[in-house]
């Protein structure tokens, strides 16, 4: 039974949110970080540089974790040389997952991300064969950002195939741009979504690029639970999105004008004109999970 989580990466915004979830589930939290003290996130704080090996194994093994969930990577690449973007993603993966595995930490939850599909911050246009896209879309990522998260998935399906030394459940999640209140505010609510002022915008060819994606701290922080309550042998990507796009425009409209030479599956007509174009049917099958939260009732 997991009684305590360690978070790697607890100072940073989403880290703050899975904690105090945790914290609220009744979990004894450890915050490992490089961050400045903060004890009011988490019932322990241990200081680590997930980038050596060493210093992750003691960390973990001093927290006393059931569970790893690790966050503690470079958020986005824009603010370090692009070998230690691609380091950050990939090493610190490793180092925890081999550290869980030697200590007997049967759960390990991952902080992938949508980029691992080949979008998100790549100078070109997304790859898109098919909408909704799902766990078996192909996966063309050709920045560092995006190839380290796809190569931390890789990595997770080599500790799965261990008999000893790895986590027995692992599950890598695709995280799309998560957001609290404020930033929804701010970006969604009090903004012009229609796809005519998308396109004005300087952000356009990135949320294009994340199919209008995106996700609430409350439902991403419920999905790190339940990652870390599951008991399946092996490792599973799943996909993580808000049930609706980022997008005034009817998802119908998105797909005829931006995305016109992608298949549209049945999945797609949910009845909801503003569905999203991500499928997260394996998160409700794995976790019983389904988002919740909407920036269009948060009006």
């Amino acid at each position: 039974m997991t009684e305590t989580v360690a978070v790697t990466g607890g100072s940073g915004r989403v880290g703050g949110h899975v904690l105090a979830h945790l914290n609220d589930a009744g979990y004894r939290t450890v915050n490992l970080s490089r961050g400045g003290r903060d004890e009011e996130r988490a019932d322990a704080y241990i200081a680590a540089d997930l980038l050596d090996a060493g210093e992750v194994y003691g960390a973990v093994a001093r927290s006393d974790a059931d569970a790893v969930v690790h966050l503690g990577m470079v958020p986005t690449p824009d603010r370090t040389p692009g070998y230690r973007t691609y380091e950050s993603n990939v090493m610190t993966t490793y180092h925890v997952l081999e550290a869980a595995g030697e200590l007997g930490v049967d759960t390990v939850a991952l902080a992938s991300s949508f980029s691992a599909i080949g979008g998100g911050f790549e100078p070109d246009s997304i790859t898109v064969d098919y909408l909704p896209v799902d766990e078996s879309h192909r996966l063309t990522p050709s920045n560092p950002y995006g190839m380290g998260k796809q190569a931390l998935e890789l990595a997770a399906d080599g500790f799965a195939r261990r008999d000893e030394g790895a986590p027995r459940t692992i599950t890598s999640l695709r995280f799309p741009w998560v957001v609290d209140d404020d930033l929804a505010r701010e970006t969604f609510v009090e903004a012009d979504r229609s796809l005519a002022a998308l396109r004005d915008s300087r952000h356009f060819h990135t949320q294009r690029n994340t199919l209008f994606s995106y996700v609430h701290a409350t439902d991403a922080a419920s999905l790190v639970r339940r990652a870390v309550e599951a008991s399946f042998d092996g490792h599973e990507r799943v996909w993580v999105s808000a049930p609706d796009t980022s997008a005034e425009t009817p998802s119908a409209d998105l797909v005829a004008e931006l995305f016109p030479d992608a298949e549209c599956r049945e999945s797609l007509a949910s009845g909801d004109p503003y569905a999203a174009l991500v499928d997260t049917s394996k998160a409700e099958r794995l976790f019983d999970w389904e988002p919740t939260w909407r920036w269009r009732d948060a009006g």
